[in-house]
């Protein structure tokens, strides 16, 4: 209420002041400088691509496009890779500001967003996306609503929409209000999705065994027919209000949105005592998450001869999330009730929470001869662990931002430029396990970033792109102070507050060819990277892991006695857990996507048909493979649209990976073929029916993601049918 209140003082201030008379057109442009920025390679997604199709995680939602892939934990969690980079170097936007909840904090946390009545999904890929974050070496992905509107809404509109899948037996539902009420545009949303735990097709899972003092027991969760814990359900809700003028725009924006989520994977810490069986089919292991953030956006013009105008922003966000466990009800046999209880206690919730505040603002220097804008930013997060299972002590960031861009066409050549500045604060602590002494580290340090690109019209239909880009990442505060077991992981995670900044020296040139009726698309990359960040598995015999064709990953040792054996005499408490180190070493990222296509018409409609591959190779100075990298794949796409009917079908092939790292298996290829159709009904002259009928993984095909840390237990959902309806009127 504070912060409504607030804005709404700002509100009549601002209005009052300026008392704008008349309307001047301002341009949407969802990038954080405008369409003109460096920008190649790019992708913008329209919205109606994302809610079209099934409800899904965002990183599934965008895993069939060239060059980006995803890291999933389950049907909630599916975090993004852009040409094989992920983590934290990879930043996730809302509206151009990086959206701060605890996904970088462990594979098993969602990126939490809602993907209701959005205007479309910009990628950025590569380090060319610096201008947006900090230490994006990987790109950026920007998820775009008009919440805060930049324009004045042509008049009131009201959609509501439902959704059923069969693969879960969930269910979705939204609304969505926009109008202008008094020189006021008003928009409210508000969604729930319920999703039950996800089949698998058959023989997906991996039928291993275990030896316990001779004798082979069989897991029971290995005939369930689907992943257990492998629920979703979120509510959303939004509420956006702006003020439009020739002046600019000025607006807020309050939203939260709430998840529980089942994780469907959890290590052990401590070995099973002889004679002892637990039955993990009968706990329940789960997060909640609870976010809230403020935003305030504006652009006000300037009739000064230096400042054109001052795009601002400022977000404030508070984010939590609980990981719990709990049993079901279950019948008690006599004398075991005690030892049960006993064994319940044991397990205390763990809170991950992170509260940052940021501000922003963006000067347009431009003049007749070329575009330029300062950007200036300014962060402070906040960052806790808190609980049983808390593996590392609070932690502090503090980041100033300078940055500048130019754009300039020279000849027959369009140049871009951009550099960035930005001190950088880190402050936490690390706790010796064996003695309890606490020691304090302050990492204050400056990064320093660049990018250029050049860029040609070969011909009329043909324009080349060549592009630079230096880009320097300070360690995450987990990189640094991280120190003690992550069973989401299945390992004992440890940081090293002595790491250095990575600095990534990214090479690409981008080929782009439409004549109306052909089309295609090639871009070739070499990224360097020095003093590469890694979770690196101490040094183990893993001579057998390369025979397993199934692809049981490096969790499939998770489990096991051996790594406890080795690591027992060190941390007794965790002997069941790889051990693991971050740990750095130069790397080398080249890959490629490319894609050629037609486009015909068709019985009065257009039909479109396109092939795509992209693939990354990626390996340390001494010549072994950079863990978790997604092998190549083949796109094949066909799509068609006449009138209010639209067509789609997409066949995904995931070549077999070889090419793994320490601790890591082959994983086997697999293909995912997703289709739908929607069709336009009219209902009344002013409302229609839309209509979505979907199946992904058509195939029933098993398959497992390469670069997900359970892999082996938690393979990708079976066969999904559903059907989507959505009102508007």
């Amino acid at each position: 209420m504070k912060h409504i209140f607030t804005a709404l003082l700002t509100f009549s201030a601002f209005s009052n002041f300026l008392h704008a008379e008349s309307m001047e057109e301002v341009v949407v442009t969802s990038s954080l400088l405008d369409s003109s920025e460096i920008n190649n390679p790019l992708y913008v997604i329209d919205g109606e691509e994302i809610t079209d199709g099934a409800t899904t995680s965002l990183g599934e939602a965008i895993d069939s496009y060239l060059g980006v892939s995803i890291a999933d934990y389950g049907s909630a969690v599916g975090q993004p890779i852009i040409r094989g980079m992920s983590g934290p170097r990879v930043k996730i936007l809302k509206n151009g500001m990086v959206n701060r909840d605890v996904s970088s904090l462990g594979a098993d946390h969602l990126n939490d967003l809602d993907l209701n009545n959005i205007q479309q999904i910009e990628i950025v890929k590569g380090p060319s996306s610096l201008l947006y974050a900090n230490g994006s070496i990987g790109g950026i992905i920007n998820v775009v609503d008009d919440c805060i509107a930049q324009m004045d809404f042509a008049g009131s509109e009201f959609s509501a929409g439902y959704e059923k899948q069969s693969v879960n037996d969930g269910t979705a539902q939204n609304f969505n209000f926009k109008d202008n009420v008094g020189g006021f545009n008003v928009n409210f949303g508000y969604s729930k999705i319920e999703l039950g735990n996800f089949d698998i097709p058959d023989g997906a899972i991996l039928h291993e065994e275990e030896e316990h003092e001779g004798e082979e027991e069989e897991h029971e969760e290995e005939n369930l027919g689907f992943v257990n814990n492998s629920d979703y359900m979120t509510e959303a809700t939004k509420f956006g209000i702006s003020k439009t003028g020739d002046w600019g725009y000025l607006g807020f924006s309050v939203d939260n949105l709430e998840s529980v989520y089942g994780i469907p994977f959890h290590g052990e810490e401590h070995e099973e005592h002889e004679g002892e069986e637990e039955e993990h089919e009968e706990e329940r292991i789960f997060s909640t998450t609870d976010s809230e953030s403020f935003t305030v956006k504006g652009s006000l013009n300037m009739s000064g001869d230096l400042v054109n105008s001052v795009d601002f922003t400022f977000r404030d966000s508070d984010y939590i999330l609980t990981e719990a466990h709990a049993e079901e009800e279950h019948e008690e046999h006599e004398g075991e009730e005690d030892h049960d209880e006993e064994e319940h206690e044991e397990h205390e919730p763990t809170d991950f929470m992170s509260s940052s505040s940021e501000y922003g603002a963006i000067f347009d220097i431009s003049n007749d001869n070329m575009t330029q804008k300062i950007a200036l930013n300014v962060l402070d997060a906040d960052s806790s662990i808190i609980g049983e299972e808390a593996f590392m002590n609070p932690a502090t960031s503090e980041e100033f931002t300078l940055g500048y861009f130019m754009s300039k066409d020279i000849g027959m050549y369009n140049v871009d430029l951009g550099f960035r500045i930005d001190q950088i604060e880190r402050s936490g602590s690390v706790t010796d396990e064996d003695h309890g002494d606490v020691d304090y580290y302050n990492i204050d340090d400056t990064t320093n970033s660049f990018a250029v690109a050049l860029g040609r019209s070969l011909s009329d239909n043909l324009d080349v792109n060549l592009g630079f880009a230096s880009v320097e990442r300070l360690p995450t505060v987990i990189e640094l102070f991280m120190n003690g077991p992550h069973l989401a992981t299945g390992r004992l995670e440890v940081g090293d507050p002595n790491l250095k900044s990575e600095t990534s020296n990214n090479l690409d040139v981008t080929f782009d060819y439409d004549d109306g009726e052909f089309f295609a698309y090639a871009s070739l990359y070499i990224n360097k990277v020095d003093n590469y960040i890694t979770l690196m598995d101490e040094d183990e015999d893993h001579d057998d892991h390369g025979d397993d064709d199934h692809g049981d990953d490096d969790h499939g040792d998770d489990h096991g006695d051996d790594h406890g054996d080795d690591h027992g005499d060190d941390h007794d408490d965790h002997g069941n857990l790889i051990h693991s180190f971050y740990v750095q070493e130069n790397a080398e990222f080249t890959g490629y996507e490319l894609e050629f296509g037609r486009t015909v018409n068709l019985a009065s409609g257009d039909l479109t048909y396109s092939f795509g591959r992209d693939q990354v190779n990626a390996e340390f100075a001494d010549g072994h493979n950079v863990p978790r990298i997604n092998p190549a794949r083949n796109v094949y796409s066909l799509s068609y649209k006449q009138n209010d009917t639209v067509f789609k079908i997409n066949l995904k092939s995931v070549e077999r990976q070889n090419d793994f790292a320490e601790g890591e298996t082959a994983t086997d290829s697999y293909r995912m073929l997703d289709t739908r159709v929607t069709k336009i009904f009219s209902v009344t002259d002013k409302s229609s029916m839309k209509v979505t009928l979907f199946a992904n993984n058509l195939l029933d095909d098993v398959a497992r993601n390469h670069s997900s840390f359970v892999k082996g237990p938690v393979p990708l959902p079976g066969r999904n049918i559903g059907i989507k309806f959505n009102l508007t009127f």
